[in-house]
């Protein structure tokens, strides 16, 4: 492929040659076009540089060139990759797993698209439903009129009136006389037809009516005449009377039929949107919108939390009845005896059971609880008491105590206005439908009924929701709520609502690229997101999968394996063909190694046996069902089951907050659950291992957060020139002032902002990169500056100075969980979330870090992202060194090689969403695989059996 590379068509071929973006050395590559590839290799060997640097880049710098002249100018100092040439290059579209956006008001309905066609579709098809008596909204038109009329038979006598708005001060003898010299020459008045002359000369009788009474009421007669269906010019007449009839009715008519046996039939039409004496909004595209002032609830300002009484806090312990005090701020005698008692005494006039426990109470009996009747006041009507005397401070104090960011009462946390709620499709309003899982929704959408009419102003939004739900049910995230918030995905899930998101919009011809799309799914659902990238591929676009994960590699048209190892040792292309190739070749790479089964890693030899543990009790947070289990300690634990079984909601919402706070250490929200037991006091502290940047500044880096560097900058401050000049050790930091460079303030960069995309980093011009002022890199030790140390891989820094034990001892650790790639003064941001995570637990392992009576508990979540499975069994390793130093570790993952490692394995499920949050099993890997319960079981039997 190398050898002909120059002669490849770029129609048919992205072409790359000599890519030296980071590590890659000089790599020649032709991707073929719409083809699903798989780009892998170990950890750092150079895949997203590849991937992400090079042909994305390129892509972007690309399009931005089509531009005009004006939005070119802010890019003149956007940097090529660094290559000699690249051919071919479709427009690229990056999927990264990075959740960019903290909006409060972005969810998953806005980010997918989907809320902006369910918007239009309520807009244009929605009727609006009366809250008193349940009868749809309508306001009439003169077409809907005319109809009416015509639905009599031929020569059906009829008039059109329309009642008489006497104005505030006027006799009714001087709207008569308007009435007059408008042409109107007749009214209905008191049930009968008078000539408006007739009636100006009653004036005395008439001025003394009061007109507010039925019986006294005018009404102009506007026309009469009688139903001619095959007259167009009668038609004209009847629309232009009923036109008036609306005008001087102020949007009232009123027609009055004489049908065949004489009786008199009469129908108010209204041009007005109102029923049953409330007017209603006509639903708009805005009317829906919670981001728009005019659509927001007015309340939560369209947030959908305020800061009211929190009913977990006035209702602690729900396993408690009524009468045994479920209530808490009426359990003092005051209390009991002003607002408890008289509940307890006339219960059973309303048949209210005060000796059933709270979350055993029906819906309807809860909200009776809370609104109260004419027997007793509710528990709101004590809070609104509370509020109104809160000039007093112990009221102020008592309101305090239950007080917490809830869920908007009026949008029930959709943000929209309360009326938008009138508005309903199939039966249900928008605010039902964005509480529904996406699994719920589709089968809700496929059966939705519509007349002939709706359908075709419906039939194209209804496809765009509909594919773009099926989308997301098959890339996994069918629990998933319209209404989730962004900010709360994790990162695998945020990638692939953006993955969905473009299959939705039906892109063509250009070059996806993602970043690991099966991180976060279980085994199960990786069939499902592999038919989605083929279909992203069938559209006509070239698919680049960054990968790890077998069965994408299986599903792939090729594969591109980037090695052989990490860092300075990868950066070549070893083997681009099928899988079949690749196994027919075990010996080229480490990826062909595992797969062919040449290395692997091994299956314990023993599982850790356990007799303490922590037990959580009555988890009940978000989908969990009263989960009880228990977590071993001195173990390794694997947490596991389907995408939104609910796991990270037992570790991160109930087991982690409730175990801190238990030791003092966590003031924050606590999930629902009745209590934590067992030996949680041997813990000293729990760890939360996670993919988040190892600092919020670019200036974080693996080298200072294991704190290796401030030894490194004691060694360059002792040499001779610098103990001469008097650079201390603070001269050699990039962080304060002394010997960084001014210009950029030690970043090595610039920072330009961009108007329209993202900021773009390029090399500081003054210490080109360096970080340093020119006089600190005179400074060197074995002819190496400060500036090149920083530069060095973590493995070059070893052999550097391995003289230098202080040093080493804290290098280390980031070689052994699989970094030694990375470079000492590689800034936090550019590192992935499963480096980040790794470079977390190298600092743990470093001798020192840990006290030797501390008893950690360490929570890892999902730590094989980015990771080979040649870096997996490092990161096992390392795992297992923190249980023998007496700690304990639970780790939250879906992949198999990780779970038949563990000690322990708690499974939840059976599935996703509502249909998830049990214990599906507890045990040993080797007793779930041969239970048969749930799905993991099947996938570690053969994992297993291997």
């Amino acid at each position: 492929m190398t050898v002909a590379i120059d002669k490849l068509d770029p129609k048919d071929y992205i072409i790359v040659k000599g890519a030296k973006v980071n590590n890659l050395k000089s790599l020649n590559v032709a991707i073929p076009r719409n083809q699903l590839i798989v780009v892998t290799g170990v950890s750092g060997s150079g895949k997203s540089s590849l991937a992400f640097d090079t042909l994305f880049a390129e892509g972007q710098r690309m399009y931005v060139e089509s531009l005009s002249s004006y939005a070119r100018q802010f890019l003149g100092r956007m940097e090529k990759p660094e290559v000699e040439y690249i051919k071919g290059v479709c427009p690229a579209i990056a999927v990264e797993q990075k959740v960019t956006t903290k909006n409060p008001r972005s969810t998953v309905g806005t980010t997918t698209e989907i809320y902006d066609y369910l918007k239009l579709l309520f807009a244009r098809v929605g009727k609006t439903y009366s809250p008193v008596s349940g009868e749809v909204v309508t306001k009439s038109s003169v077409t809907e009129v005319v109809d009416f009329l015509f639905t009599y038979e031929e020569g059906t006598r009829f008039m059109i009136l329309c009642p008489l708005l006497v104005q505030e001060g006027r006799k009714l003898e001087t709207e008569l006389q308007i009435l007059l010299q408008k042409g109107f020459s007749r009214v209905v008045f008191q049930g009968e037809t008078a000539f408006i002359e007739d009636l100006i000369e009653r004036k005395d009788e008439i001025n003394k009516l009061d007109l507010s009474l039925e019986e006294n009421k005018v009404e102009i007669l506007i026309d009469r005449d009688s139903v001619q269906k095959g007259d167009e010019d009668r038609q004209f007449r009847m629309a232009d009377s009923i036109q008036i009839a609306l005008f001087e009715g102020q949007g009232d008519c009123v027609i009055e039929v004489i049908d065949k046996d004489r009786n008199k039939i009469r129908k108010d039409f209204t041009e007005r949107f109102e029923k049953d004496g409330i007017t209603f909004e006509e639903p708009t595209v805005n009317f829906f919108s919670f981001n728009n002032p005019f659509g927001a609830c007015k309340r939560c300002e369209g947030f959908g939390k305020i800061l009211g009484i929190d009913q977990d806090l006035v209702i602690p312990n729900k396993t408690l009845s009524v009468f045994e005090g479920a209530i808490a701020p009426w359990s003092t005698e005051s209390m009991r005896n002003r607002w408890l008692t008289p509940l307890l005494r006339s219960a059973y006039k309303f048949d209210f059971p005060v000796h059933r426990s709270y979350e055993e109470l029906t819906d309807e009996e809860k909200l009776l609880l809370w609104e109260g009747n004419e027997h007793f006041k509710g528990i709101n009507a004590f809070f609104n008491h509370l509020e109104s005397k809160t000039h007093k401070i112990q009221f102020r104090v008592l309101l305090s105590k239950y007080r917490g960011r809830t869920e908007c009462p009026d949008c029930r946390g959709t943000r929209l206005r309360k009326d938008a709620g009138y508005v309903k499709i199939g039966g249900k309003n928008l605010q039902d439908i964005v509480l529904m899982p996406i699994s719920d929704l589709i089968p809700f959408f496929n059966g939705l009924e519509l007349t002939k009419h709706e359908q075709k102003v419906a039939q194209r939004i209804l496809i765009e929701v509909q594919n773009r739900l099926g989308y997301m049910d098959k890339v996994g995230l069918g629990y998933l709520t319209l209404n989730r918030l962004t900010s709360t995905l994790s990162g695998g899930e945020y990638q692939r609502i953006k993955l969905a998101t473009s299959l939705g919009s039906a892109l063509v011809g250009s070059m996806y690229i993602l970043d690991e799309p099966s991180i976060g799914l279980h085994p199960r659902d990786t069939a499902n997101l592999i038919k989605v990238l083929k279909e992203l591929r069938d559209l006509g676009n070239t698919v680049i999968v960054v990968e790890h994960e077998e069965d994408v590699m299986k599903a792939a048209d090729q594969i591109i394996d980037i090695g052989p190892d990490a860092g300075v040792h990868g950066g070549s292309l070893i083997f681009q063909g099928d899988m079949d190739e690749l196994k027919s070749n075990p010996e080229v790479s480490h990826t062909a190694k595992y797969l062919t089964g040449v290395e692997k890693i091994d299956v314990p030899t023993f599982r850790r046996k356990w007799v303490e543990y922590i037990e959580i009790i009555g988890a009940k947070e978000n989908n969990l069902k009263n989960v009880q289990v228990k977590f071993p300690l001195n173990t390794v634990t694997c947490v596991t089951g389907v995408s939104g079984s609910g796991k990270s909601t037992l570790i991160r919402k109930c087991l982690q907050p409730a175990l801190q706070r238990k030791l003092g250490d966590y003031n924050d929200e606590v999930g629902k659950l009745e209590g934590i037991e067992g030996a949680w006091k041997s813990i000293t502290q729990i760890q939360f291992v996670d993919q988040n940047p190892i600092g919020k500044s670019s200036r974080s880096n693996p080298v200072t957060y294991v704190k290796a560097y401030d030894a490194i900058r004691e060694l360059f401050s002792s040499q001779p020139l610098a103990k001469q000049r008097g650079y201390k050790p603070a001269f050699f930091s990039f962080n304060v002032d002394g010997g960084r460079c001014e210009a950029c303030q030690g970043e090595g960069v610039t920072k330009i902002e961009m108007q329209f995309m993202a900021d773009i980093y390029l090399p500081c011009e003054s210490c080109e990169g360096t970080r340093f002022k020119k006089e600190i890199l005179d400074i060197k030790y074995k002819d190496k500056d400060i500036s090149e140390v920083l530069e060095m891989s973590i493995d070059e820094a070893m052999d550097f100075f391995a003289d230098r034990k202080k040093i080493t001892d804290r290098l280390r650790a980031l070689q052994e969980v699989g970094l030694g790639y990375v470079r000492l003064g590689q800034s936090s941001n550019t590192l992935s979330g499963g480096e980040a995570q790794r470079v977390k637990l190298a600092s743990y392992l470093v001798k020192g870090t840990l006290k030797k009576t501390d008893r950690v508990l360490f929570v890892f979540d999902e730590p094989t992202t980015g990771l080979h499975f040649h870096d997996i069994n490092k990161l096992m390793k390392s795992i297992n060194a923190l249980v023998e130093n007496g700690h304990s570790v639970i780790i939250i993952e879906h992949n198999t090689e990780v779970i038949k490692s563990a000690d322990w394995v708690i499974d939840l499920g059976p599935e996703g969403g509502d249909n998830g949050g049990y214990i599906v099993f507890e045990g040993t890997p080797e007793e779930l695989a041969e239970s048969g319960k749930g799905y993991t079981a099947a996938y570690l039997k053969e994992k297993l059996s291997e």
